[in-house]
């Protein structure tokens, strides 16, 4: 195992490695910009390095200040959390040259799956079903509308090189593609220096199911399982699950096991994610794969019992996976949502600020991954994730009770700071959510819905109670407040 890790990153994934480092017995060190000088990373680690001004582009993404910071620290290894430089294969080659273990996949193989392009031609010949739609990128707009076209619309934009919900644009007619082609190209080329884009089907009804899988540098591998990731607005995930509710055991199976051959087939080492559509016939479509650490990785540690920033270290440390297939157990249900500074009334607007209080709640198989406290001040230069609430249960039910119930007792508050948790609580009062039947629909709809007032929603219930027929045990009467 590595004497000292440096963390590349920030707030609570920062957080989240630096205590898995601390369980092994290893040495962390932190970079950190002037905005985040007293943030709990810094505060708890081992040693602490500024790397620049708050801006991220001259910090967290300013790879020569890192490598510099770990050769200061005495780091043999980088962990680059998520986001920022974790699926930068240049940054991972770097690293190498340098003589430090980047905490993810091989150069190589980060730069042909960091292309969802190459990934999808990748997977393809590994046997995994694509959604239709161009394989390579597609030049010009006269090509795109070729291939929309051909396989139908309402078609997809991408971003080759996109990620983070960015690059992507829907296209529902003709008339409507060059127009969006231009403009994801343009925004490609701002966000990741990359102009390319493909195009495939876009469907309308789908669910968001990802498979968490391990990979070790000796050709070994599990899959641990689904996740349901499909409540998501603007292609960026609110609420995850996992398993993957409302579809059968043998479908999330066969899910699971092609992600882990494709994984194989490519060479992948590390801790990876396989993102799939599943269609309205249950028919499932590789849709990409990431090279790190998701945020919603609580979930399948709460089901399955097993650390996956552990297991990260063990693996580029070079040790032998651990764990054989037959050996992973997937008990209960677990829930995450993500508490971000965003207003949903204003359409997810961030809404810095510093908060006066912040109480997270407790109890029983509740979990809250967080670097905020009150007086911390929540600033407009980063994502404005603060944090995750996660919850596990024997059975759904219990699970969404039991979510909503560490909402009701999450007290966040600051002059101009709004968060996400009134409208995650829509969606746990939604019914087809309730009965696990949603789609990446979801958000837009009740978005679209007027939201009912208390009165309103106390009428509802209660008339909901004294109706409901007692062979639909899926819809529960929950007190509302």
């Amino acid at each position: 195992m590595f004497e000292t890790v440096l963390i590349a990153n920030r707030g609570e994934i920062a957080l989240r490695v630096l205590r898995a480092c601390r369980e092994l017995g290893v040495r962390t060190a932190v970079v950190y910009s002037a905005a985040d000088a007293d943030s709990a990373a810094v505060r708890l680690a081992d040693q602490a390095v500024r790397i620049g001004p708050a801006s991220s582009r001259r910090s967290y993404l300013n790879a020569a200040a890192i490598v510099e910071a770990a050769r200061q620290v005495g780091a043999q290894a980088v962990h680059p959390g998520y986001g920022f430089l974790s699926e930068d294969a240049d940054f991972a080659e770097i690293c190498a040259d340098n003589g430090l273990v980047f905490i993810g996949p091989p150069p190589a193989v980060m730069a042909a799956l960091a292309d969802k392009s190459s990934a999808r031609a990748l997977m393809s010949q590994a046997g995994l079903p694509l959604s239709p739609g161009s394989v390579a990128p597609v030049p010009t707009a006269a090509a795109a509308a070729e291939v929309a076209d051909a396989i139908g619309y309402p078609v997809i934009v991408k971003a080759a090189a996109g990620g983070g919900g960015r690059g992507m644009t829907v296209v529902y007619a003709p008339g409507e593609l060059a127009r969006a082609y231009a403009r994801t190209r343009a925004a490609a080329q701002s966000a990741f220096g990359d102009d390319r884009v493909y195009v495939e089907r876009y469907l309308t009804t789908a669910r968001h199911v990802e498979v968490q899988v391990l990979c070790d540098a000796h050709g070994n591998g599990v899959h641990l399982g689904t996740r349901d990731c499909s409540v998501q607005r603007r292609h960026q995930k609110l609420v995850e699950e996992a398993p993957a509710p409302a579809l059968p055991a043998t479908t999330l199976d066969t899910i699971a096991r092609t992600a882990l051959r494709g994984a194989l087939e490519v060479g992948f080492v590390g801790a990876g994610t396989l993102e799939f559509l599943v269609d309205a016939e249950e028919q499932f479509h590789f849709l990409e794969i990431n090279c790190r650490i998701q945020v919603e990785h609580p979930v399948t540690e709460m089901i399955t019992g097993i650390d996956l920033v552990h297991e990260q270290l063990h693996i580029a440390a070079g040790v032998p996976l651990r764990w054989r297939q037959e050996e992973i157990r997937l008990h209960g249900v677990a829930v995450e949502c993500r508490v971000n500074t965003e207003d949903p009334d204003r359409d997810f607007a961030p809404t810095p600020g510093r908060l006066e209080r912040f109480t997270p709640p407790g109890g029983p198989f509740t979990r809250v991954d967080t670097h905020a406290r009150a007086g911390y001040l929540v600033g407009p230069w980063y994502d404005s994730l603060l944090a995750k609430v996660v919850v596990w249960a024997p059975d759904r039910e219990l699970a969404l009770n039991r979510l909503e119930r560490a909402l009701e007792e999450f007290d966040i508050a600051g002059p101009g700071v709004h968060t996400t948790i009134p409208f995650v609580r829509r969606v746990l009062d939604d019914a087809s959510f309730r009965k696990g039947r949603y789609t990446t629909g979801i958000v837009d709809r009740l978005l679209a819905t007027p939201q009912p007032t208390p009165a309103q929603r106390s009428t509802a219930t209660t008339t909901a109670a004294r109706t409901a027929p007692a062979a639909e045990p899926d819809v529960p009467h929950r007190r509302t407040r």
